[in-house]
Formats: structure tokens, sequence, C-alpha cells
């Protein structure tokens, strides 16, 4: 049976792992090199096994990821011009790196910008890709690339790349810290520490779970759960004051945006 076509990932950090580690499991299997300097153990220990290829001669790829920080672009399209060859498909990971930034700098038009987030380490996470002018093929080849991640929606606008990195590629950053501020807030109420960690996590587990599966939208949930002058309303009473919740996550999304915007001037 022939192979896939190489595959090869530029950065192994976190969110290279994670792209790796769904890759790994999916199927057809594809031939994996990693190029990264400081590999991880568990990098380190997928090459051991024989699983990938780590920091192989470079030579032209089928496809190349680029899961480097937006920051290292310049530092390492030198090496990465190595991977390129008239074939290649690259597909970058890099928030506020534009298209035409890295066409220019790679010498090749069959660039990708995608937009994946941490939960496509379990295959639940949620991707958003800009691809203007690429062929059908290449855009079903991004697809199938990223889809042992979760959903994969595009090709989009690349101009709506800012705000999909400040609401999904961000997002579970939000969620976490949702998470760790109800359990501080539930130990402020004099719940033992462990407690209030397992109630807190867990409520959000089950949560998401609950609007995973209901038709629903989160507002109609909300409401459903929310009895008027109950306990629930009472918090949501403070949460959705003026300048509570609602008003921040609006002010963090704009933050996010306007970073990654900022992103791409850097990379000039």
């Amino acid at each position: 049976m022939a192979t896939a076509p190489s595959l090869v990932l530029f950065g192994a950090g976190r969110m290279g792992a994670a792209l790796a580690r769904g890759w790994l499991k999916a199927k057809p299997k594809r031939v994996i090199s990693v190029t990264e300097p400081s590999p991880s153990e568990e990098v380190t220990a997928w090459a051991d096994d024989g699983k990938v290829r780590l920091n192989a001669p470079p030579a032209p790829a089928g496809i190349l990821v680029l899961a480097v920080k937006p920051q290292a672009f310049a530092g390492i399209v030198e090496a990465a011009c190595a991977f390129v060859g008239p074939k290649t498909l690259v597909v970058s990971i890099m928030a506020g790196v534009r298209i035409a930034q890295m066409s220019r700098r790679l010498g090749t038009a069959r660039v990708v910008r995608a937009m994946p987030n941490t939960p496509g380490a379990i295959g639940q996470g949620i991707t958003v890709f800009s691809a203007p002018g690429l062929a059908a093929a290449d855009l079903e080849t991004t697809r199938g690339l990223l889809a042992p991640l979760g959903e994969v929606h595009g090709p989009v606008d690349e101009q709506l790349m800012s705000a999909v990195t400040a609401l999904s590629g961000s997002g579970p950053a939000y969620l976490f810290l949702l998470a760790e501020t109800m359990a501080e807030a539930g130990e402020s109420e004099g719940l033992p520490r462990d407690l209030a960690q397992r109630l807190a996590r867990r409520t959000v587990e089950g949560a998401a779970a609950l609007m995973a599966a209901s038709p629903d939208s989160p507002g109609c949930l909300r409401r459903a759960v929310t009895s008027p002058g109950g306990t629930t309303q009472a918090a949501l009473d403070i949460l959705m004051d003026t300048g509570g919740m609602a008003g921040l996550l609006r002010d963090a999304l704009r933050a996010a945006a306007a970073r990654d915007r900022q992103l791409s001037k850097e990379a000039d």
C-alpha cells in the first residue's frame, strides 16, 4: 500500500505536538517528519519507537506544517524553505502571519492559514482555515489533515482569521480560567480546596457535554436553569451586569484579535 504524501511538522511545542498526536492516531498513516531543535520527551519517544522521523535532513515535502510561534517566523524562514518544493502544500497555524507574508517568504502560492485549538489533542477541537485561490484538491487535503483534531470549517475569508483566533483559538484558555476562578470563589465560601476544584471542573465539563448534546442554544440552556428570584438568578445578576462577564469577554476578544493583527505587522 502506498504511503500518504510526506508530512513535515516544523515545530513541536504544545500545539505542534497536539497536531502530531492526532495524525498518529489517524488513518491512513502518514510518513511524518518532525523538525524540532529541542524535542520533548514525548516527541523523542515517538522517534525512538519509529512513529516519526526526528530532525531528518531537509527535502521538499508533500505537506509542510508550520507550528512555531509567530514571533519566530522570521528566524525559521530559511530553514523552512528547504522543505518547500513546487508541489509542497504549506499549512500554517501561526497566529497573525498572513498568507501573503508566508507566500512571499517561502516562495509558493500553495499556502493555507489555519487556526486550531488545543482540544484537538483529544479530537474535540475546532479548526478554521483560509486558503484563497487554492484548488479543490488542496482544500480537501487540508480538511483531511486537520480532521483528526475535530471539526473543520473553511475556507473562510482571511479577514475573519483574527476574530477566529480570538474566539476559538484562544477560547479554551477562557474556559480553563472560568473553572479556575469558580474553584477559587468556592474556596472563599468555605469549601475545601480539593472539593472546590472538583466541583468547578466537573461542572464545566458537564455543562459543556450537555450543550454538545442539546439542540438548544447556549442562551436557551442558560434560561432553562435560571429560576426567577433563585440562586442562579442572583449570580447572573452580577455576571450580566454592566461591566460583567459579557462586557469582559467582548473586551477580551477584542484585545486578542487586535494582538493577532499586531503580530501580522510585526511579521513584515
